[in-house]
């Protein structure tokens, strides 16, 4: 017997566009830019920062790490502030910027920043990242992109529609329910009605059982009469 041997291509894992926002040295201009990986990043970049060098070297904005590797690049999380650097410029900080051993003590429970970009120039309203941060240990952010006045039409249409379905269902059932109530209110409000009714209904469709009990009632008088003659 013959062994057959198998080969399987092993591709690598695909990662989602992310969003991320990218500065050159002087921060004087800011992109927002969809990245899958670190090549893509950089291509990107140039492309949105009009920067035509060759060689160029990524950081972070907060602290002026470099970024090099594709693994490091993918612990980053959404929304990470890049600065691109050519040759001979050097990262230096913010006016924002605090080091560690200066860091402020910590006056309040929450902070809520609000970042307005562009992914496109084209795009009429851009989108915006909300990030909520705790305690200065916790973050949270969101992204809403509203990239087209079309895409922003058809998420609002498509909230009033589902709105409109729910609003039909309640009403739906809450009438349901109503005319429920209100039967069960009629028939046991008219219980004895209804009986005297069908025993009425009932005689006069048998006109016998009619008589028959008349002549009982006669005979049971004459009876009683009887008996009390005999007493007396």
């Amino acid at each position: 017997m013959g062994s057959q041997t198998r080969k399987v291509l092993l591709t690598p894992l695909m990662h989602s566009s992310r969003p991320f926002r990218v500065s050159n040295h002087d921060r004087s201009s800011r992109r927002g830019v969809m990245a899958s990986n670190l090549k893509e990043l950089l291509s990107k970049t140039l492309d949105a920062l009009v920067i035509t060098s060759g060689l160029v070297t990524l950081v972070l904005e907060e602290d002026g790490t470099v970024v090099d590797t594709e693994e490091f690049f993918q612990t980053l999380g959404d929304n990470t502030h890049f600065m691109i650097l050519e040759k001979g410029q050097k990262w230096t900080p913010g006016s924002n910027y605090v080091p560690a051993r200066q860091q402020p003590k910590r006056s309040g429970i929450a902070r809520v920043t609000f970042d307005l970009y562009k992914l496109n120039p084209k795009d009429v309203i851009g989108c915006l990242n909300v990030k909520a941060t705790m305690y200065e240990m916790y973050s949270v952010s969101y992204d809403f992109r509203c990239t087209g006045v079309k895409a922003l039409l058809r998420s609002l249409l498509r909230f009033l529609s589902h709105a409109a379905q729910v609003t039909g269902q309640f009403l739906i059932y809450t009438g349901t329910y109503m005319l429920r109530v209100l039967g069960d209110t009629e028939e046991q409000a008219s219980p004895r009605s209804r009986s005297s009714d069908e025993f009425g209904i009932c005689l006069c469709s048998q006109p016998q059982a009619l008589v028959g009990c008349w002549a009982f009632l006669l005979r049971s008088g004459t009876q009683v009469k009887e008996k009390a003659l005999d007493g007396t």
